[in-house]
């Protein structure tokens, strides 16, 4: 119950300075001025943001929320998925996720789309167990009851695990829980394992004794996502907007790369996140930011034909009609 607590802490944490708007299209028609030109001042973003991606610390640390031109209003959430539902509904503008919520949404024929690329480590995806528990091989995870976000990137480094280790989905007992909920579970050993990212994963290490019994190496690309909603996209002042935002994105884990301790230090007084969590999330990797190319949705398309195989979406999705590249200029090559 102690780890719960403050899980749930943290969430309150993050919860407590968000406003949601209530619409931005009059405010968006008044933004573009005869001359087609777009004021934008008179544009209202509405951004999705969740622990794991911390979109809303990042653009303070980098100091980039201090000049947006337009306004921007806040709301979180504890995983992908959720978030991918209330940008499908309009109530979000562009949320930042991990792989396989893209792929869940398009299932569902979602009105979204992936706008922009980023990759930031593949070693704060892990599937983490308790320090003292028997299992030490993925092979061992076949029986085992295994927490996990149902729909969220965990989701996805999950099968790929199971998948190179020659177990069926149908072989363990997936509980699908969010991470507070999770986390209380594995605490208290009412599941064997827990798929997750950071930073909860490394707040799993540091503050409930668990260990990293895989992490993504050799099974994800490591990419995540900004996604838009269809809605948003098609209005030119707030496409305007997003052009905007998304470069201001890059700049900040460009910000970011080359200051990690001090971005560690206001994401931690921001989200009310431990110093030392936040900075082991940070020195996992840097964030690289890049086009939409040909093989990135490739490596994407391949996320969803493995959900659709194991029959954990209803239908085959063709990632391209969910992609729009027209913010590619913005970003450099995948590398």
């Amino acid at each position: 119950m102690k780890a719960r607590r403050l899980l749930l802490a943290t969430t309150l944490a993050l919860v407590a300075t968000v406003g949601t708007a209530c619409g931005s299209d009059k405010s968006d028609d008044a933004a573009v001025r005869a001359d087609g030109s777009i004021d934008l001042s008179q544009v209202t973003v509405r951004a999705g943001d969740q622990k794991g991606t911390g979109l809303q610390a990042l653009l303070t640390a980098a100091g980039e929320l201090a000049t947006t031109p337009y306004k921007i209003t806040w709301s979180q959430y504890q995983s992908g998925p959720p978030m991918l539902e209330a940008i499908n509904a309009g109530a979000v503008d562009l949320g930042g996720v991990g792989n396989a919520p893209p792929v869940f949404a398009a299932a569902a024929k979602s009105a979204i789309k992936i706008v922009s690329a980023y990759q930031a480590g593949k070693e704060g995806q892990g599937i983490v167990v308790p320090k003292d528990s028997p299992l030490r091989t993925p092979e061992e995870l076949r029986g085992k009851k295994i927490a996990v976000a149902k729909g969220s990137s965990a989701h996805a480094h999950l099968l790929a695990v199971l998948s190179k280790a020659g177990i069926t989905w149908d072989e363990i007992e997936p509980q699908y829980l969010q991470p507070p909920d999770a986390l209380a579970a594995l605490s208290t050993g009412r599941v064997d394992a827990w798929a997750i990212w950071d930073p909860y994963t490394a707040q799993a290490e540091q503050q409930s004794n668990a260990r990293i019994l895989v992490d993504g190496n050799g099974y994800v690309t490591g990419d995540a996502f900004y996604v838009a909603g269809a809605k948003a996209l098609g209005n030119k002042a707030t496409a305007a907007a997003l052009r905007d935002l998304l470069a201001r994105i890059a700049r900040a884990h460009a910000w970011v790369n080359e200051h990690p301790e001090q971005w560690a230090k206001t994401y931690a007084e921001l989200t009310g996140l431990p110093y030392d969590v936040i900075l082991a999330v940070v020195k996992r990797g840097p964030y690289h930011d890049h086009q939409l190319d040909a093989a990135t949705i490739a490596a994407e398309q391949g996320v969803a034909d493995a959900f659709a195989d194991a029959g954990l979406i209803p239908r085959k999705v063709t990632i391209s009609d969910y992609t729009d590249t027209r913010f590619n200029d913005l970003f450099p090559p995948a590398s």
